[in-house]
């Protein structure tokens, strides 16, 4: 059996003495491993870096088997995006949560965020609104999506300010005003419809909201805990906007 396909390396561990096992989410056939030959050599070593596009060729001889890997370059995005503590981290937690859908398991509309937000990785400002709508996006693909569109009291589509921690629906100010202490915060930048960019309590609400719904669902079913790096992203996230509020002006 054999398919070729475009990936994205999500990581490798070693295989013997100069093979590896290549982690990478693709474009129609999901998460998938497979064997390189060869994969620590120094020519193989630079491309099967995490963050790098590559186009592939499996073979196998049975479909259950992990076969192995043919890769070519398409997209050396690895030396850019370590440069960056935020890109770093915020790829390590893009591969946490794909690894938290069944290898093999198709999901093209992850995967063509993913290579969306590996382009704008190393932006902290712009990475930050990308990864948490990623996390959205995960818990819709795992069967846990929240419904922001429009207040869950009112059926009305404006001035949604909280989320339902019951439901996980939108709620409107006035209607969620008198449960407010027990409603999580909901940006306005993840509004139905808004072109309002996010400021870092922003996106800490925003990453609380969603960090909520994946412990909820997914990490206390599975006996897990949340990504550290997760943290990691955030705290370089932190950094970043606290650096910009400190340049002078001009």
């Amino acid at each position: 059996m054999e398919w070729r396909d475009e990936g994205i390396v999500l990581g490798t561990r070693r295989h013997g003495e100069n093979n590896a096992v290549l982690e990478v989410m693709t474009a129609t056939h999901g998460r998938h491993l497979g064997m390189v030959r060869g994969g620590r050599s120094r020519r193989q070593q630079p491309v099967l870096q995490a963050g790098n596009r590559v186009e592939l060729l499996w073979r196998a001889r049975l479909d259950e088997h992990l076969g192995t890997f043919q890769v070519e370059p398409l997209q050396h995005n690895a030396a850019r995006l370590f440069e960056s503590a935020a890109a770093v981290h915020g790829l390590q937690v893009l591969a946490a949560h794909l690894r938290l859908l069944p290898e093999r398991d198709p999901h093209a509309g992850l995967y063509g965020a993913m290579a969306v937000i590996l382009d704008h990785l190393d932006q902290p400002a712009v990475a930050g609104e990308l990864l948490v709508r990623f996390e959205l996006m995960v818990l819709d693909e795992l069967g846990f999506g929240l419904d922001l569109s429009r207040c869950a009291a009112t059926g009305r589509p404006d001035d949604l300010v909280f989320v339902s921690p019951r439901s996980g629906r939108a709620v409107s100010r006035e209607a969620g005003e008198p449960w407010r202490d027990r409603m999580l915060a909901l940006p306005a930048f993840l509004g139905p419809g808004s072109r309002v960019g996010a400021q870092m309590q922003d996106l800490d609400a925003a990453f609380r909201m969603t960090g909520f719904f994946l412990t909820r669902h997914v990490y206390e079913p599975r006996g897990i805990g949340e990504p550290e790096a997760r943290s990691g992203f955030l705290t370089a996230l932190r950094k970043h906007y606290a650096a910009t509020v400190a340049e002078p002006a001009g």
